[in-house]
């Protein structure tokens, strides 16, 4: 099927909104899968201008799956059982054919999901469905692509990173995670965060919509805008730090602060340094 008739299709199907799956979903949604994980289709597109477009319809499309999808018992034999919805089940991966690695150990991709050529996966990681992880990225251990997130080129996603998924509202940002980012073991970043191009998220930090991130660079507070999601300038490096409470003299009396991310610095030589040795891990 093509990306049009694909459309037409999930749109067709969610307008109907039938309580069981109509005539001929589950060939029509078979090619919907196969469009996800060839990057034919992706849940955001980047565009000229820098900006991200989400394509509300492919969301639609993965949610139909969910609903149309009985819960069936998996795997290959008593060792390793699993249950989910049939419509997701774990996917192949031509690891030899497209130099992708994933380590033994208890990794998963779910389909539905893009993997570019040269992505490294260390146990145990997971991949969900809509995610899109570009070529030469790794993938380390206990890390989470989350539903729909976006992973750009040579990334490190490091052990415990957890990337969120978002499926709902249709229209919603995903993560974004764009090409050259080093991200720190035990990061969290959610609900639409945007980290542009080259930047480094340090060990520990934790991005959500509602995070301010304090520039000491430039000197500025990045907060999201009405209507929109954070947005991590490009190159920036960021670690965690904390803030005073104000306005609480308890809070004063006890010196209690709140976390906040911290801009350090932006890329220099030697953080390139470290990226480069990255690569040559690799």
């Amino acid at each position: 099927m093509t990306v049009t008739q694909l459309e037409a299709f999930v749109t067709k199907t969610a307008e109907a909104a039938a309580s069981t799956a109509p005539e001929g979903f589950f060939e029509s949604f078979e090619s919907f899968l196969q469009a996800l994980e060839s990057g034919e289709i992706r849940a955001a597109s980047p565009q000229a201008d820098g900006s991200w477009a989400v394509n509300g319809w492919v969301k639609q499309g993965i949610l139909l799956g969910f609903k149309y999808g009985k819960v069936v018992p998996m795997g290959t034999d008593s060792s390793f059982k699993f249950f989910d919805k049939d419509t997701y089940p774990t996917q192949y991966v031509d690891g030899p054919a497209r130099t992708i690695r994933v380590v033994p150990g208890g990794s998963t991709i779910r389909r539905g999901s893009f993997i570019g050529n040269k992505v490294t996966m260390m146990p145990p990681m997971y991949v969900n469905c809509g995610a899109y992880v570009d070529e030469g990225t790794m993938v380390d251990s206990h890390a989470l692509v989350g539903s729909c997130a976006q992973i750009g080129k040579r990334v490190h996603l490091s052990a415990a990173a957890q990337i969120g998924g978002v499926l709902e509202p249709i229209g919603a940002v995903p993560v974004i995670v764009e090409d050259d980012c080093m991200i720190g073991g035990n990061t969290g970043i959610y609900e639409g965060t945007i980290v542009r191009k080259g930047a480094v998220i340090g060990a520990g930090v934790v991005l959500t919509r509602s995070t301010p991130v304090y520039d000491l660079v430039q000197k500025r507070i990045i907060r999201a805008e009405a209507g929109k999601t954070l947005e991590i300038p490009e190159d920036a490096v960021v670690i965690p730090g904390t803030r005073a409470i104000s306005g609480n003299s308890w809070a004063a009396e006890n010196g209690l602060a709140v976390q906040c991310p911290i801009i350090i610095k932006y890329r220099d030589d030697k953080t390139d340094a470290a990226t480069t040795l990255e690569s040559l891990l690799r």
